[in-house]
C-alpha cells in the first residue's frame, strides 16, 4: 500500500508580527508563573494544615488571594469551553 501524501499547506510561511510575539511571550511567562503558584501551594498543602494556614494568614490578604485565583480558574474554564466548542465545530 502507498502512503498518503501529507495534506498540503494552504497558508504561505511568515514570520510572526510584534503582537503574536508579545502574545508567545506573554504566555510563556504565564506557563511558568502558574507553575511557580502550583508548586508553592503543592508544599503549603504538604507540610502544613489548612487550619494552620487560616490561623496564621492575614485574613483580607488571603481572602483576596482566593478572590484572584477564582477569576482565574474562570478564565481559564472559559478557555477550555472555547477549545471545547472549537473541536465540535471542527468535526462537524
Amino acid at each position: 500500500m502507498k502512503k498518503s501524501e501529507p495534506a498540503k499547506r494552504t497558508l504561505t510561511r511568515r514570520g510572526l508580527d510584534i503582537e503574536e510575539i508579545r502574545l508567545v511571550a506573554d504566555l510563556r511567562i504565564m506557563h511558568s508563573k502558574v507553575d511557580e503558584l502550583y508548586q508553592i501551594i503543592a508544599n503549603l498543602k504538604r507540610r502544613h494544615s489548612g487550619t494552620d494556614i487560616h490561623k496564621y494568614a492575614d485574613q483580607s490578604l488571603l481572602n483576596e488571594d482566593i478572590a484572584r485565583v477564582d477569576d482565574m480558574y474562570g478564565w481559564f474554564v472559559g478557555l477550555k469551553e472555547e477549545r471545547k466548542n472549537r473541536k465540535a465545530t471542527s468535526i462537524r
